[in-house]
């Protein structure tokens, strides 16, 4: 496992209670209700919520990392207290009580949208922060279902004998996306066209 995390945000159980863990992740939401800190951090696998409390600098620090952020933090795993407890998520009646942490990865600029409404907003928005739209959990399980889907009917064709055969053909887009250029090229017969920010392997 990666030094940055020990589980991921899916994983921890009542049974890892009293453990010493690492978890890695974007932090969603961070609620600050006065020298205690709860926040939701978020990976591809789930949310577990994280809290920080008693150590004045510590809680300072960490509310004032902005949202999406990717971070780490160590510290044990405790039991939520009843009144917290979420039933919607697996990971509901823990959390990790943080006593380090490590900013992976600090967000500077502002979000063009919101993560959770991202499917609201232009898909040409969507597809220039694609990485930010991937985030979102409804389009994170479509893009795992289609994975699995066609992971599926590539290993039910295989056991039927069927052999997968691919073609690479090397090319190259001029300027505007108005052609696209095979290599070798047909304006220069037995030359090859080859440029290191264009040419692609398809």
């Amino acid at each position: 496992m990666l030094e940055y995390r020990t589980y991921t945000c899916g994983e921890l159980r009542e049974k890892h209670v009293g453990e010493k863990i690492k978890l890695a992740g974007w932090i969603q939401t961070i609620r600050d209700l006065g020298g205690v800190i709860f926040i939701d951090l978020r990976d591809e696998y789930g949310i577990t919520q994280v809290v920080a409390s008693g150590n004045e600098k510590l809680v300072d620090e960490i509310s004032r990392i902005p949202i999406e952020s990717t971070v780490s933090f160590e510290g044990k795993v405790r039991l939520r207290d009843e009144e917290t407890v979420n039933r919607n998520i697996e990971t509901g009646t823990v959390e990790l009580f943080v006593e380090k942490y490590e900013i992976l990865g600090k967000r500077t600029k502002s979000l063009p949208f919101e993560i959770e409404n991202s499917r609201d907003v232009r898909e040409d928005l969507r597809l220039e922060y694609r990485y930010l739209d991937l985030r979102n959990p409804k389009c994170r399980d479509n893009i795992i279902l289609r994975a699995k889907v066609i992971q599926f009917l590539r290993n039910e064709m295989i056991k039927r004998g069927f052999l997968e055969v691919q073609t690479p053909i090397l090319t190259s887009s001029s300027p505007e996306g108005a052609r696209d250029y095979l290599v070798p090229s047909r304006i220069y017969p037995r030359k090859i066209l080859c440029t290191s920010t264009s040419t692609s392997t398809i």
